[in-house]
């Protein structure tokens, strides 16, 4: 796009976090966090700062960890000043009123069960519940509504007070780092920040420092074995370590180089070898960082293994053989490896701005000045003892090992506090202790990496081969497929982003069909794992996933071995094989995946919905009743051969390649027909109503969508559609979620369903509080409240959010994968529309119609529009006309403005008209109705040839000069 508009955004995070909440106040921090957004006393609304935000493009979030606590948001440059006084608001002075905390409580409530069934919550929950007495890790962060309100009414506790008192002495300007990002200048953003920051209180007290609390898991309860029932059906195997805290260890990051090694899946790695013997799945070494992995009193290492049905019955061969990997590791030593990270950083794309202050306000926390930028990200020095240190500590007596397994069901008598996680505890069989204690025998398949051959060493920018384009262009068009390519000449990096799907009608066929292919993209993906692994530590991502209709391929990386990772794709596609044992596995784990998506609201809900809408469409519990079958090998590799010999291939390349680059190793394939996606269902004209109960019942979250069709749409009803999801964001948030308090998430959609167009509203909720139908009708009740507001909607407030929708959608990319993404978009659903963008923008003049709406002469407008398109079917001479009886001057200025862009993208005689559209907005404005027969003659007239026309013009132009005169006398 021609525009170069880019969001401004600013971060701050303060140093307090979880760690600090009161005893007996547990997730007070996380609730305060939630708090500041109710309105402040110079912004006294609840939600305005978010109203605010979506009328001008912009989003905000924030997020509470143990010690630190991170608010962020993005808006149009133009509203940037406004938004961080609003903002800012949040820290001088917020309201909190006693109201707002009852009804706030239930979001944060809403939250916590929303984060109960997640086997990643509790494992921490539980994780936490180790550390010693006294040690914040075992403090409940989340908060709810028995720690928030039940328990502080029956112990007459003000929570309001409270809240205040944790304001005042945490929320200090002396603990706060702050970042902006906009296209204002550094003198302008630094006067802005001065002058409205200035009044954040600071008390002037030490900030929280818990750092004389070492060592929290140096208690007889850590080195033991826990077995845990999950919600998931899944074998899962954690072993972790606590170590003495790293963060001062930054510029070598000892936790990084030996995650790098335990966390490889080449040959001579740990899960190579778990591979081999059909005993794991996935492999995940290291530290993520996050406050509850490291913090000022420790830091957590972990290996965390995806087990098999047979890896699970040889859970305690699996930790063996990591025990052996640590140990060759240590008796070889670290071996020097950082010049993959530097390349990567050199060569990094642009975060989004919103991303980006979040993080470096976070850094400017943790890092000395000149680290802001890039202490999270470089490995700065070598330094073998420091990275020898913890690695001497990963030993198996220091050890904690816990084990999930559905079949625990039933054996685990202990139940955990908060999430009602069951458990046992044991000690470490005698045996196992024996053997870790002695001198015990490497395994002579576990050996460090190879050299890598996918590691980049050429970063120049190729030259084009072909004219310059703003978009894609196909360069291959047969009867095998479709490639289309565009050559980066805009982010200047040596990177390319290639995306395939392969299409082929026999997934669809049956459900069975569907199941064999989710199995072929699984074992697929299990066959390159090993070979490609060292593509992805050299920065060459790829990712295989199965779609609905096809096998989809996306790879991104350096450009001088990308080449390299997809013909070793290729090469597996062409010859993939597999063996019992390998097929077996992936069945188990297929039944479990499916399971997984039953049990969770948000994946059924969706995959019920499309079920009603798309013909022919195959449900996941008819796939999980196929996979509960008798299905084999043979059935498989029947079903491959089939999908190679019919497959249709369509791709997308863009980047620093040049068109003759021989990436096209799939249109090799024998000739096949594009295959017909899929049909929408057109929904009768009445209320619908599908119910589906919970798999799970334990879980007590529901989810409520209503979903509108509105059919086959074009390109500006599909913009009109965008505008009223926008206009609804803000009103739906307030009522359903912040007056109604029905659920933590909250929200309506626009939804393209195959081009097919509608919108829906969902709320997550819990059975425990509401019934679905008493959701469904706090739905309707909010868009009957709604509609009220739409039609009582000012010409003002309409155009704020047109303007707001322009400048989102004119905003700049800050990376190439975002205009890969939206080009891919096109490609998938093979509308190949790749200036959408520009063309929305110019639909806006046609969205500005609906402010005639808001007008009393909506009717006699109408008629005139139809007259005129009798006349002739010319755009403009029906929009003049129509500007003509529009009785608000402002509106018509407004429409005025958009026929003005209009114009510059779709005329030959813009000079012309532009000076019609000038003379219109100082004359007609003031008198519409008396040159209405001359605007109806004088746009006829454009279907004739450009030497009429400019006679016209000036004929024209005299006749209106000397009107204007006589009106001025």
């Amino acid at each position: 796009m021609s525009s170069i508009i880019s969001q401004s955004a600013a971060a701050l995070c303060i140093s307090v976090g979880s760690f600090s909440d009161p005893a007996d106040l547990p997730g007070l921090a996380h609730f305060l966090e939630h708090m500041v957004f109710m309105g402040s006393e110079k912004y006294p609304a609840e939600n305005g700062f978010d109203a605010f935000l979506k009328r001008h493009g912009g989003s905000d979030n924030a997020s509470t960890d143990c010690e630190r606590t991170i608010f962020k948001f993005d808006v149009q440059r133009k509203y940037f000043r406004e938004a961080l006084d609003r903002w800012a608001q949040f820290f001088i002075g917020p309201l909190m009123i006693p109201d707002a905390v009852d009804r706030e409580v239930e979001a944060v409530d809403s939250e916590y069960q929303m984060a109960q069934p997640l086997d990643s919550n509790r494992k921490e929950m539980l994780f936490g519940g180790l550390a010693k007495a006294g040690h914040p890790m075992s403090k409940f962060f989340w908060g709810n509504a028995q720690t928030l309100k039940n328990e502080l009414r029956e112990k007459n506790i003000n929570t309001y007070e409270r809240l205040r008192e944790f304001w005042r002495r945490y929320y200090s300007a002396h603990y706060m780092t702050l970042a902006v990002q906009s296209k204002e200048t550094l003198d302008n953003l630094e006067e802005w920040v001065r002058e409205i920051f200035i009044r954040i209180p600071n008390n002037g007290q030490p900030r929280a420092d818990f750092s004389d609390l070492q060592d929290p898991f140096d208690t007889p309860d850590f080195n033991k074995l826990y077995r845990v029932v999950p919600v998931r059906k899944i074998h899962a195997l954690t072993i972790s370590w606590a170590l003495p805290p790293q963060g001062k260890h930054y510029r070598v990051k000892p936790l990084h180089y030996i995650s790098w090694l335990i966390g490889h899946e080449g040959a001579g790695s740990i899960l190579s070898l778990l591979r081999k013997k059909c005993w794991a799945l996935a492999l995940f070494g290291g530290n993520s960082e996050s406050g509850f992995d490291q913090n000022t009193t420790y830091s957590i290492f972990s290996v965390s293994i995806t087990l098999s049905d047979e890896g699970f019955h040889n859970f305690f061969q699996v930790i063996h053989i990591v025990f052996q990997y640590l140990k060759m590791l240590q008796s070889v030593g670290p071996q020097q490896r950082w010049e993959i990270e530097a390349s990567e950083f050199h060569y990094q794309e642009q975060m989004e701005p919103i991303e980006f202050v979040a993080n470096i306000c976070e850094n400017m926390q943790l890092f000395p000045k000149e680290d802001f930028l890039r202490g999270d990200q470089l490995m700065f020095e070598y330094n073998t003892e420091v990275i020898s240190a913890p690695l001497r500590l990963l030993t198996p007596a220091t050890a904690n090992i816990l084990l999930l397994s559905p079949e625990h069901d039933g054996l685990c008598p202990l139940k955990e506090k908060w999430f009602g996680t069951q458990y046992s505890v044991e000690d470490i069989p005698q045996e196992y202790c024996d053997l870790w204690a002695g001198d015990f025998p490497l395994n002579p398949d576990l050996h460090l990496p190879a050299e890598n051959r996918f590691i980049a060493t050429d970063f120049t920018l190729k030259t084009s081969d072909c004219p310059d384009t703003d978009f894609p262009v196909k360069i291959i068009d047969n009867e095998r497929g479709r490639l289309w390519f565009r050559k980066d000449n805009k982010f200047k990096i040596p990177k390319v982003y290639a995306r395939f799907q392969l299409l082929a009608p026999i997934i669809q066929e049956s459900p069975k069909n569907l199941v064999l292919f989710d199995l072929f993209v699984n074992i697929l993906a299990h066959n390159l794992a090993e070979t490609a692994y060292d593509a992805d530590v050299a920065q060459l991502e790829y990712m295989l996933f199965p779609g609905d209709h096809g096998l989809f391929i996306r790879l991104k990386g350096f450009n001088h071995k990308l080449s390299l990772l997809l013909n070793l794709i290729v090469d597996h596609l062409a010859n993939f094989s597999t063996t019992p044992n390998v097929f077996s596995m992936f069945i188990e784990q297929l039944k479990k995946t499916y399971y997984i998506i039953l049990i969770k609201p948000d994946q059924l809900g969706r995959d019920v919905r499309l079920q009603i809408l798309e013909h022919h469409r195959w449900s996941v519990m008819q796939k999980y009743k196929v996979i509960m079958t008798d299905l084999g090998v043979t059935d498989l590799m029947d079903f491959v051969n089939r999908f190679k010999a019919e497959l249709f291939v369509e791709g997308l390349i863009q980047g620093n390649f040049t068109s003759a680059v021989s990436l096209i190793g799939f249109f090799h394939s024998p000739p096949a027909e594009p295959p017909v996606l899929f049909r929408v269902v057109e929904l009768p004209q009445t209320h619908h109503l599908c119910k589906v109960q919970s798999l799970n019942k334990a879980d007590a979250n529901s989810e409520v969508t209503v979903y509108y069709q509105t059919g086959l749409k074009n390109l500006r009803e599909h913009t009109l559609m965008e505008l009223l999801v926008m206009h609804m964001e803000e009103p739906c948030f307030d009522f359903l979620r912040t007056k109604e308090t029905l659920g933590y998430q909250v929200y309506p959609s626009c939804r393209n369903t195959s081009g097919v167009l509608g919108f829906s509203v969902t709320v997550e909720t819990q059975a425990t509080k509401f019934s679905t139908d008493f959701v469904e009708g706090k739905i309707e009740a909010f868009l009957d409240n709604f509609e009220e507001k739409m039609v009582n909607l000012s010409d003002e407030a309409f155009q704020t959010q047109v303007t707001a929708l322009i400048k989102l959608k004119e905003c700049e990319d800050t990376q190439l994968g975002e205009e890969v993404d939206r080009n891919w978009f096109e490609v998938l659903t093979q509308q190949y529309v790749f200036d959408r963008l520009n063309k929305e923008v110019r639909h806006h003049i046609n969205i500005d119609l609906l402010i005639i709406c808001a007008t009393n002469h909506f009717l006699l407008v109408l008629i005139f529009i139809y007259l005129c398109h009798i006349i002739t079917n010319h755009f403009c001479m029906n929009l003049f006309v129509c500007l003509c009886y529009i009785p608000n001057f402002f509106v018509r200025l407004n429409f005025n403005y958009y026929l003005f862009m209009y114009l510059w993208h779709n005329t030959n005689f813009f000079f012309f008209l532009c000076m019609y559209v000038f003379i219109y907005l100082h004359i007609y404005a003031m008198y519409p109705n008396l040159f209405i027969s001359v605007n109806i003659l004088f746009i006829y007239l454009c279907h004739f040839t450009h030497f009429l026309l400019e006679l016209i013009y000036i004929l024209f132009y005299f006749y209106m000069y000397a009107t204007l005169l006589m009106f001025l006398i």
